[in-house]
């Protein structure tokens, strides 16, 4: 016998037949498509039932009794379907095992499944005795395929067949009710129901609400599962179909309509959430989607999309790593690195445009959030390009939003630099940095980490003692040149006085000490480089900032002597200074963009061995430069700034 398929065709149409369209009335006007979620649904986690028996490898017990307590329990789930307790020993003894071990929380609702046969009913009920709330959950399949295929049957013995399983468990739990005390709600099950004629589930519906006979509200209402065993149509179809029962099914107020999706077609979330649009009341599921097939629908998606709009789901993902680590580890099973909200790279942007939004926003965001602080006004609303969930909500950092390999942008960069160091790099300097990024990038084949990128920034300025950096800074002494003038303790100066500075550097390694002289300190020192070892540069853009609670940091822009710097900034050359004091901040930018503007080949003039200093009036100038700055430092009474460089808090030294 042959039973392959036909070759595939080139229309479809001979061989599938189309969904069938939801008889409602002419001129109906679907709710669902106007309504928006303003509440959370109630929750049923099946992981260790539906889940379970879709693993390759099923849990064992003391697996599925981790799962309960270190996941679903502390998630705050109030149903969860914990096994199929007719199915085999181990399921029914785990069942047990909850109950008797008292590892059900009060407000804890046990599901159990069983199939519409009197055999298994009595053994399912059996395994809840003494539970304090217990829901039944009895299925079978309705829909025409499965009433003809697999058992034959006409609609009416598929009615008989489910009255007479309702009426089972309606004796048997009103018993063990009296015996042991516990709560029994029945969970009715249209399996297949998304295959099923509309007409005929309401039908069955009613003549299952007529048959238990005592639905009530609150914790007597009869739940019906409308099961999307197979998802066979569009998401907008099967929300048809659940408006279609809840507009027909008698006693609406006393039902709860459970949502059961399966994600055949790759839309299980959206059928769920228009569904729940529709009038459904709860959804079932699993986390992650585990499930047969493609899988259940995954209950942290549909959550988190709630959560995402501002309706609490009521359950508690805020360390969604851990949540994410055990189910997978109790599933055996792996994740995709972008799956949605739970991927290791579900917060994390490579590309550059996407880092440059992301920085954007950030920045934005954080000055919006301060004048909330300060002023009391207004709300702390999230709003980060490409971002629509705050990370830390879920127990994530912002480290890993913004990552760089070969393929990023200047924003990426800078980014990281911002976040580990604490320097907000100018735009122009950005361009400037990147490059070094990326030509690091690109030699070693791989992506940029957190740490090899802020270490690229410090060797780059010369922050870290294997940089190769030629020029480094030292002490720094300045002084008016003017016996009537003197240095403000903010560092400011007059305009119209000069000011000599002399700098200890050290030249590959060796201390050396340089004079200059101008209006500001920044034109006196270089002055002095070119004085003294022969630099001729030229500053284009300075920019000051405040890094942490005492540090000052200035980034200089340098060219070669009479070339003009490009409008982007391609092609510049940067130094970077850190200190508390600004004007000691600035001399470390320069000597630091000094050292990467000369070649590395180049040779400095020799020192001078005699030193004979520019007379100052009103100031002997010694004849030696390491007198002259302990001279410098005796004589600050007469507005002689001295300092030696160095860092504030913030250390950049590795």
């Amino acid at each position: 016998m042959n039973l392959s398929s036909p070759a595939a065709s080139s229309d479809p149409s001979t061989k599938y037949d189309p969904y069938p369209l939801v008889p409602f009335p002419e001129g109906y006007v679907r709710r669902w498509p106007t309504q928006r979620a303003t509440v959370s649904p109630t929750w049923l986690s099946t992981d260790l039932r539906d889940g379970n028996q879709a693993l390759i490898n099923p849990m064992n017990n003391v697996t599925k009794l981790e799962l309960f307590r270190s996941a679903l329990s502390l998630i705050g789930f109030k149903e969860i379907e914990v096994a199929y307790p007719s199915a085999a020993d181990t399921e029914f003894n785990f069942v047990r095992s909850l109950i008797e071990n008292n590892e059900v929380p009060d407000d804890v609702s046990l599901q159990i499944i069983t199939p519409a046969r009197a055999d298994l009913i009595e053994r399912s009920i059996a395994s809840l005795a003494g539970a304090k709330k217990a829901i039944i959950h009895l299925y079978n399949a309705v829909s025409p395929l499965f009433r003809e295929v697999v058992f034959r049957n006409s609609k009416e013995q598929t009615i008989d067949l489910t009255l007479n399983a309702v009426k089972l468990v309606k004796k048997l739990t009103e018993k063990e009710t009296a015996r042991s005390g516990t709560h029994f709600r029945l969970n009715y099950c249209f399996e297949t129901f998304s295959q099923t004629e509309p007409d005929f589930a309401v039908e069955l519906g009613n003549r299952v609400l007529e048959e238990w006979g005592k639905a009530r509200f609150d914790d007597d209402r009869v739940t019906f599962n409308l099961a999307a065993t197979v998802e066979c149509a569009p998401s907008n179809h099967y929300a048809d179909m659940v408006e279609y029962f809840c507009n027909n099914i008698n006693q609406r107020e006393k039902c709860i309509i459970s949502i059961h999706p399966h994600n055949d077609r790759g839309t299980a979330v959206a059928a769920t959430e228009l569904a729940l649009l529709a009038g459904g009341d709860r959804v079932e599921g699993c986390l992650l989607g585990n499930g047969e097939r493609t899988g259940n629908v995954d209950l942290i998606t549909v959550a988190l999309n709630l959560y995402s709009q501002g309706v609490s789901p009521n359950l508690d993902f805020s360390d969604l790593p851990e949540i994410v680590k055990t189910v997978a580890r109790c599933n055996e099973m792996s994740l995709p690195q972008r799956y949605p909200y739970s991927g290791a790279l579900v917060f994390t942007a490579f590309a550059g445009t996407h880092q440059d939004a992301i920085k954007k926003g950030l920045d934005l965001q954080r000055k919006r959030w301060e004048v909330v602080d300060n002023t009391g006004a207004g709300r702390k609303t999230w709003a980060v390009p490409y971002i629509p969930l705050d990370p830390k909500d879920l127990g994530y950092g912002y480290e890993n939003l913004i990552r760089v390999s070969s393929q990023s942008g200047k924003a990426g960069a800078a980014y990281i630099i911002k976040e580990i160091l604490g320097f907000d790099i100018p735009r122009r300097m950005q361009v400037a940095f990147y490059n070094v990024v990326q030509q690091e990038s690109e030699r070693s084949s791989r992506e940029m980490t957190a740490k090899l990128v802020s270490d690229a920034f410090r060797g780059a300025y010369g922050f870290l003692p294997t940089s190769g950096a030629r020029l480094r800074p030292g002490t720094f002494e300045i002084r008016p040149a003017s016996p009537t003038s003197a240095i403000s303790d903010d560092g400011t100066i007059t305009p119209t006085d000069l000011v000599t500075v002399i700098a200890e550097l050290f030249i590959d390694g060796k201390s050396r000490t340089i004079q200059g002289r101008c209006k500001s300190p920044i034109g006196a020192l270089r002055d002095a480089l070119y004085a003294d070892l022969g630099i001729e540069l030229d500053v284009g853009e300075r920019v000051f900032q405040k890094v942490g609670d005492e540090g000052l940091a200035t980034y200089i822009e340098v060219t070669p002597r009479g070339k003009t710097p490009s409008k982007s900034g391609a092609g510049s050359i940067w130094g970077v200074g850190l200190s508390a004091n600004g004007m000691e901040s600035e001399c470390q930018a320069l000597i630091r963009a000094a050292s990467n503007i000369v070649p590395t080949d180049v040779v400095f003039r020799r020192p001078k061995m005699i030193f004979a200093p520019r007379s100052t009036p009103g100031y002997p100038m010694p004849t030696d430069y390491s007198s002259h700055i302990r001279a410098g430092r005796a004589a600050s009474q007469h507005g002689v700034q001295s300092f030696r460089s160095s860092t504030p808090e913030i250390s950049l030294q590795g």
